[in-house]
């Protein structure tokens, strides 16, 4: 070939890729609305992260609002509207093996985001580190309570994600190496359909009749089941409360922690991952292979490591930091407990 016609060649592959880049559609199909990140952060994260990468993208979001038939309709229609690369977040983790089967035939790429299909290897997957959250969140349980003096032998409760998720069954586990290596028992466990606060409260309700005053510490997966394991200890009159965990830093779980109702959670912004999703989507958008950090179920991977907040590192970690002000959460009640810790 001679140098004219390779430079032309590479010219016209060139403006191929960037028509295809142009063009491309990439769809954002999250799994529920329990909890409020989807909408908050993860979404316009990624959509951020897109809006720089590839401008005249188009991005399609969807939330299935917990309804695994609803994101199978959902996964169908972005195919058919032409998405070349759907980040998805399950429902059921075990259902969305049949999802990737449909997209690969199709020549659709798919990037499982947060949640893990285990069944069948996705094209890249993009969390946090789910068991190394749920160990952490327990191990700081567990030398609270031992740093407090609660006797070896005390009990906790154990209220877990949504059976159906496997990143939920990832945060168990980590959970499970760390109160199995402890002192502590664990008087009683709970999977929480959907990850619902209501479902989780009312559990713990019953769990408080059933065990009272030995319930020394409750581990709980999320901010949302940690919600409702404290609402429903309220209602029963405990006082004080046992030390709660949590995971995500919602708003409501840091007011808690200001106020000394919820004793840790998981920094973990959620933009962080959304942009990292987007960038794996441009690489496979543009035929490149995104890099991996580790490989979790035979699937190339990336997963974040994310830091334990308490009262004693809470502005820190996340006012100092910018991932959340003082005027988003120092609000009525919590305006003094906020001034006390410093947060203004």
């Amino acid at each position: 070939m001679t140098r004219t016609r390779f430079l032309a060649a590479s010219a016209l592959a060139i403006a191929s890729a960037t028509m295809a880049h142009a063009e491309a559609t990439v769809a954002f199909l999250m799994p529920d609305q329990a909890s409020t990140r989807y909408e908050q952060h993860d979404y316009p994260g990624f959509k951020a992260a897109m809006d720089k990468l590839c401008p005249d993208c188009t991005v399609i979001y969807q939330n299935a609002n917990a309804d695994v038939a609803l994101q199978q309709q959902q996964f169908n229609s972005v195919i058919a509207q032409g998405a070349k690369v759907v980040v998805l977040d399950p429902v059921d983790s075990s259902a969305a093996a049949a999802l990737v089967q449909i997209a690969h035939s199709q020549d659709v790429k798919v990037v499982a985001y947060d949640r893990p299909i285990p069944d069948v290897p996705a094209d890249f997957y993009v969390s946090f580190d789910n068991e190394g959250i749920g160990r952490a969140i327990a191990q700081s349980l567990v030398d609270h309570l031992k740093a407090s003096g609660v006797a070896d032998g005390a009990g906790v409760l154990q209220i877990n994600g949504s059976p159906t998720d496997a990143a939920a069954g990832l945060i168990r586990d980590g959970i499970d190496s760390a109160l199995d290596n402890s002192a502590y028992k664990t008087l009683s466990e709970f999977d929480t359909p959907d990850w619902a606060p209501p479902k989780a409260q009312e559990w713990a309700a019953g769990q408080i009749t059933r065990f009272g005053p030995e319930i020394k510490g409750i581990v709980a997966a999320n901010d949302g089941t940690a919600g409702g394991a404290i609402a429903a200890m309220k209602a029963a009159g405990v006082d004080p409360l046992p030390p709660v965990t949590g995971n995500d830093a919602t708003i409501a779980a840091l007011q808690l922690i200001i106020a000394g109702d919820q004793y840790n959670t998981i920094s973990k912004p959620s933009e962080i991952v959304a942009e990292a999703a987007a960038e794996v989507a441009m690489k496979l958008v543009n035929g490149e292979e995104p890099e991996a950090t580790t490989t979790l179920y035979d699937t190339p991977s990336q997963l974040f490591v994310p830091a334990v907040v308490t009262q004693e590192n809470i502005k820190a970690e996340i006012f100092d930091k910018g991932i959340q002000t003082a005027a988003e959460v120092c609000t009525g009640d919590y305006a003094d407990p906020c001034a006390e810790l410093g947060i203004e």
